[in-house]
């Protein structure tokens, strides 16, 4: 096989590899998790834990911060990895939910 051929199977199988995948949302460190409480972590400390939120929005009346990494690929299992808060109107932590596929 000639060097060129060689290039272009090289390219084709790079090609196949990035289109069976993407990847939606931000990084976000999980090991704090544990130390949300509702009622009394605020805003500003949830942005000191996991940085500025991916997404941002109002829930049943309450404003709604969304943490998110999301990976999907036609080779393999998704990988997922959320974290939903909802504030209160004091800026306190209404409730929230963590979820992840690993």
């Amino acid at each position: 096989m000639s060097f060129k051929n060689s290039l272009s199977v090289l390219m084709l199988a790079s090609l196949l590899a990035f289109a069976g995948c993407a990847t939606v949302g931000k990084d976000f460190s999980t090991h704090n998790i544990d130390q949300i409480t509702q009622g009394e972590t605020t805003r500003a400390e949830i942005q000191e834990m996991f940085g500025e939120p991916w997404r941002t929005g109002v829930e049943d009346g309450k404003r709604t911060w969304t943490y998110g990494k999301y990976r999907w690929s036609a080779f393999g299992d998704a990988e997922t990895t959320d974290l939903v808060v909802r504030f209160n109107p004091d800026g306190t932590v209404a409730s929230y939910v963590f979820n992840t596929t690993e």
